[in-house]
């Protein structure tokens, strides 16, 4: 060896997982949680993008999957990022999340433009089956601030 070996153990994510009701209400519900666990962990992520990011996703499972079962948010404060997941009852994959996109959607429709704002915006994103149905779910840069 040719000096002392320097280890620093990562730093343990913090995470949080919550039931929301399978309405609308639920966006303004996860965008003030994800602003909140940024703001309490003093995370750097960008907290307006993070936001805007969750309620795509929140809003997107609730419009596209039927049933009254509850859509669960899944946040992770990481040592090198943000983690947004969302679980939902339907197993069919979400639309062009991870396709390219090959025609740019109708600027006079109200729809369309969620999936495209969550690959321009995430530094990475996608689904995956879970036991119940999919997880869809972005990730943004970001460390935990140290104290000064």
């Amino acid at each position: 060896m040719n000096g002392p070996a320097v280890h620093e153990p990562p730093a343990a994510s913090t995470s949080w997982r919550v039931a929301l009701p399978h309405t609308t209400a639920a966006v303004p519900v996860a965008r003030a949680l994800v602003r909140t666990a940024l703001a309490e962990r003093e995370h750097s992520a960008d907290s307006d993008t993070a936001e805007l990011l969750t309620a795509e996703l929140v809003a997107n499972a609730v419009e596209h999957t039927s049933g009254g079962a509850p859509i669960e948010l899944v946040v992770r404060l990481l040592p090198a990022g943000f983690h947004v997941e969302v679980h939902d009852t339907d197993p069919a994959p979400p639309g062009d999340l991870t396709r390219p996109v090959l025609e740019a959607p109708d600027p006079w429709q109200e729809h369309g433009r969620g999936l495209l704002l969550i690959r321009a915006l995430s530094s990475s994103c996608g689904h995956r089956p879970t036991e119940s149905g999919k997880a869809v779910w972005f990730r943004l840069p970001g460390q935990r601030r140290r104290p000064a």
